[in-house]
């Protein structure tokens, strides 16, 4: 049985107005995680995303590129403790 776990991202650069949430979303589904993802006032995106520890650093690779139009120059990861308290996936 694969691992579980629990992770915040949080993505700067050139993120916002480029579709960078709804690809994350479509990119979440695919791998089968639960979470959502927002923008943040700073410009940043963010991201708080469940399931597979394996499927979520999947999502952390995707996030260093993210969709063709962005452009990523750093991403935080935090990893903490699983909660399986998030249902689906949603843009915030």
């Amino acid at each position: 049985m694969a691992e579980k776990s629990r992770v915040s991202i949080i993505i700067n650069g050139r993120v916002q107005g480029v579709f960078f949430r709804y690809k994350t979303q479509q990119e979440a589904d695919k791998l089968g995680t639960t979470g959502w993802v927002r923008n943040n006032g700073d410009g940043s995106v963010e991201i708080l995303a469940e399931g597979d520890k394996d499927k979520l650093e999947e999502l952390i690779e995707w996030c260093k590129a993210g969709p063709r139009s962005a452009q990523v120059e750093n991403v935080e990861v935090k990893w903490q403790e699983y909660e399986g308290i998030l249902e689906g996936f949603e843009i915030s």
